[in-house]
């Protein structure tokens, strides 16, 4: 399970350096093959080849055409990728772009994926939701 936020510079070919304790984890999962992809929002995730299967054959078996725009977004624009002998992955121009993406980026644990976002983006992104406050709905479920 992957949690936690790690300030991070993309380089000048656009390689992130992913974190030595994810890195462990994302070499025994998956031997550091990923899945880049965009999703709603200014922001990318990133799948370990796992649960990537696991998300395709999800979208493939269950959606509809009404569903259809959002397989478009996410599948269409999967980019695979292997972590280089450093722990780098490589983000295509075209996902750099549509995230956002300049020198400054967060990497954002997500349970089984992570996400990467623009520094202050991520910034804007947690203050906003501290000013919502909880939903009601996971109030209780979370014990407050």
């Amino acid at each position: 399970m992957f949690e936690g936020s790690y300030p991070l510079a993309l380089d000048a070919k656009g390689r992130l350096t992913i974190p030595a304790e994810m890195r462990d984890q994302l070499e025994k999962l998956c031997q550091g093959r990923l899945t880049v992809t965009r999703h709603f929002g200014a922001f990318l995730r990133v799948y370990p080849q796992p649960e990537w299967e696991r998300m395709r054959k999800l979208m493939a078996d269950t959606f509809t055409l009404n569903e259809e725009p959002v397989r478009r977004l996410i599948i269409g624009s999967a980019d695979q990728v292997q972590m280089d002998g450093a722990g780098r992955i490589l983000i295509s121009p075209i996902l750099r772009k549509a995230a956002k993406l300049d020198k400054r980026v967060v990497l954002v644990g997500d349970l089984q994926r992570l996400e990467i976002w623009d520094e202050e983006a991520h910034a804007r992104y947690l203050d906003a939701q501290a000013e919502a406050g909880i939903p009601e709905a996971l109030r209780a479920a979370l014990g407050f």
